[in-house]
């Protein structure tokens, strides 16, 4: 196994949590790790890029996480937040600490300055160190919107406006993902995933974190047509998800909150989708997903240890 290539199709905070327990198995094995991340949450606020899947995997990875929140840095403070409040700049909805601005100000300076969003992704994680290869899925715009009832008919509004003010809690119609059809993937991102040894498709939410990776023209076809197994972990425990509101999103496409539902939205590989092999919990034992092979075992991420043990079921999967 020296010598390994994996790539992570990542998103949200228990991808970057899972991410925890790839490197820690990675490092046991002498295993390279490339991480392809979700760009779809991206959003500009106050002038500045902010990229929350890329700094939750960033921040997880480096040691800078909050760990009681799950998002953002520890040991954060608010000063321009309340500052922005007093003038009433909006949106007013979406946090931004301090020690978590300062990146939004270097990553906007770099893309103001000329550079693509993987050479600053590279840039910024030459300071948290995370030890495995950060890549955003598309350097170009992509955003996820939520088609919704408002204002006496539908509207497209950002994921994040549905998810963080709203609390997904909007009468929804349908995701899209902005700009998709005319992005490329990043430098490197078709490549890692033509020369990977495995694919890992970690625990995030399949509509919001994984689907926008996979809407990136050539992106799902480099898995399809590559020879590495593509295993899937389950980010949905009994009928409900881990953590977030993946169920209301699943809702919106009518696919069943369920471990079974995940994977048979993500399709088995010999049946025109993903998967070879999927994880899914000790209580969701007996869960079939045609043309996969599926295996119960413990999928709380507890700690790190206990999600490298995660890890370590994926690869006998294989």
């Amino acid at each position: 196994m020296d010598g390994m290539r994996i790539v992570v199709l990542t998103g949200g905070i228990g991808g970057a949590r899972f991410l925890l327990g790839v490197r820690a198995y990675a490092r046991t094995i002498g295993a390279e790790v490339t991480a392809v991340v979700n760009v779809g949450d991206d959003l500009y606020l106050h002038g500045l890029k902010v990229c929350p899947d890329l700094d939750s995997v960033m921040y997880t990875l480096g040691g800078g996480a909050d760990p009681e929140r799950g998002w953002g840095r520890v040991r954060e403070s608010w000063t321009v937040q309340e500052e922005l409040a007093a003038y009433g700049a909006e949106p007013t909805w979406f946090g931004l600490g301090d020690r978590d601005l300062a990146t939004h100000l270097v990553r906007t300076n770099m893309i103001n300055a000329g550079y693509p969003l993987h050479q600053v992704t590279a840039a910024l994680a030459t300071r948290w160190r995370p030890d495995v290869r950060l890549l955003p899925v598309t350097d170009d715009r992509l955003e996820t919107h939520a088609v919704v009832d408002r204002d006496g008919g539908q509207r497209a509004i950002h994921f994040q406006e549905w998810w963080v003010r709203h609390r997904a809690e909007l009468p929804t119609h349908r995701f899209v993902f902005v700009g998709a059809e005319d992005a490329k993937p990043a430098p490197g991102v078709t490549e890692a995933i033509a020369d990977a040894d495995l694919v890992l498709i970690a625990p995030s939410n399949p509509v919001v974190s994984i689907a926008p990776i996979l809407a990136v023209p050539g992106v799902r076809n480099s898995i399809v047509d590559g020879t590495a197994p593509v295993i899937g972990v389950s980010p949905i425990i009994g009928a409900a998800p881990v953590r977030g509101m993946a169920d209301r999103c699943l809702g919106v496409l009518d696919v069943e909150c369920s471990a079974a539902g995940v994977g048979g939205l993500y399709g088995g590989r010999t049946h025109g989708g993903l998967l070879n092999g999927w994880l899914v919990a000790d209580e969701d034992a007996g869960t079939v997903v045609p043309g996969v092979t599926v295996r119960a075992v413990p999928l709380r991420m507890t700690d790190e240890a206990a999600t490298t043990a995660m890890v370590h079921a994926a690869v006998e999967l294989t």
